[in-house]
């Protein structure tokens, strides 16, 4: 019977552990932490959006980093096949707006149950606590593993699935990029991804916990524009968040860009001409009102000050007192709330890692280092990565299940 070491137990990992399993391998599972999954109970907002219940070829649209190397492992396994295994396991689900796909129960920890069940049910022997410290590599193929206690342990097969450098606290310290490094792969360059804008506008921290739905969102750098979808944000401390951002920021790390423009079109289901009318109407039913009165129907309390500001109109004036020409400014601004990018934050707050194994380098098919016999990886840890809304677990998932598979 083969044996094989899995090193990580997060999304890729129990899914590479599961998968190699049932092929009939002898499979120990070794995770640092003292239990599996930790950064799954944090996805979705402990919700765990574990899929997107798309159609297939629509699935590598949502992919921003080498999406064709991705064709065989998510045909091989994809959304439809965990959802059926997670439901055989006992998590029942469900999908959303977006076809994403969450537990019934909305909490992410059933996630994890109904996988951790799968591992036993396949008689996989898990090791918590069990830091791997190197990858045992005899004639350019993997034997074993050596743990940061010393001990070391014989295999055929290492699967490498330790995440990236995202949510560090979660055990996502980049040991397989060092691992890949020692087996002579080349490891991309890695940067914070699906993550939160630093804006350089002094009102964006009076709005902090802000969330704006059915807004549009279009970011621009290096004289192109990134990105420009409609959906829901927020504002932090630091500048702004959200689905819409989280996203957007992947392609804006890509490019490597260090400042950028956001702007926000605050009605966009309303032509400038329905828009002028609208704010026409609110104008006149408000009359004699000041004009910073008279905007709680167009807008959220929070953000009416700041919106009053950026068009120049006075706010003590009488609303039934505002000109066309003050009044097409307000709509200018209602239709394209300007922000200015300085950034991203760290990896302390984001959701991914941008960068990793060069996928060049391994098997499509298998996941395989193309230079070390029976060493492979999965998840995080390649130079793969998604937009938000289930993408980059059915990435781990799917990465996994090819990991685990025998040819």
């Amino acid at each position: 019977m083969s044996r094989t070491l899995v090193i990580g137990g997060g999304a890729a990992g129990m899914m590479a552990a599961i998968s190699a399993a049932s092929c009939g391998d002898e499979v120990i599972l070794l995770e640092k932490n003292e239990k599996l999954g930790k950064k799954i109970y944090i996805t979705g907002k402990g919700r765990c959006n574990c899929t997107n219940h798309c159609e297939t070829e629509d699935f590598f649209s949502h992919v921003v980093s080498n999406p064709r190397f991705l064709y065989s492992s998510v045909y091989g396994f994809g959304p439809e096949d965990l959802i059926r295994l997670l439901e055989k396991y006992g998590c029942p689900v469900k999908t959303e707006r977006g076809l994403r796909v969450f537990p019934v129960s909305d909490h992410a920890s059933d996630v994890t149950k109904a996988l951790e069940k799968a591992l036993r049910a396949n008689h996989v022997q898990i090791r918590l606590r069990a830091e791997a410290e190197e990858i045992l590599i005899s004639d350019r193929a993997a034997c074993g593993v050596r743990l940061a206690d010393g001990e070391r342990i014989p295999a055929d097969k290492v699967i490498v699935a330790t995440g990236g450098l995202s949510y560090p606290t979660t055990g996502s310290t980049g040991d397989g990029y060092r691992f890949a490094a020692a087996a002579g792969h080349r490891v991309t360059k890695t940067a914070p991804a699906l993550v939160s804008f630093r804006t350089a506008e002094g009102w964006v921290p009076e709005l902090a916990g802000l969330s704006l739905r059915n807004v549009r969102l279009t970011i621009s750098a290096g004289g192109k524009k990134l990105w420009d979808e409609q959906g829901e944000m927020l504002f932090t401390h630091q500048g702004i968040s959200g689905p819409l951002v989280l996203s957007a920021s992947s392609r804006y790390v890509k490019g490597g860009y260090g400042e950028g423009r956001a702007v926000i079109n605050l009605k966009p289901a309303l032509t400038p001409e329905e828009l002028d009318a609208r704010v026409l109407r609110d104008l006149t039913e408000a009359g004699k009102k000041q004009f910073k009165n008279s905007l709680d129907h167009l807008l959220p309390k929070k953000l009416i000050p700041v919106v009053i500001a950026l068009s120049g109109i006075d706010p003590e004036k009488r609303a039934l007192d505002v000109t066309k020409k003050e009044r097409g400014r307000l709509c200018e601004v209602l239709r394209g709330l300007p922000l200015t990018i300085t950034g991203t934050r760290d990896y302390n707050e984001a959701v991914i890692t941008q960068g990793g194994v060069d996928v060049r380098e391994v098997r499509p098919d298998t996941m395989e280092s193309k230079l070390v016999q029976g060493l492979h990886f999965a998840g995080e840890v390649l130079d793969v990565d998604a937009v938000t809304g289930g993408f980059n677990l059915q990435i781990a998932w799917s990465t996994g299940w090819a990991a685990g598979r025998r040819e």
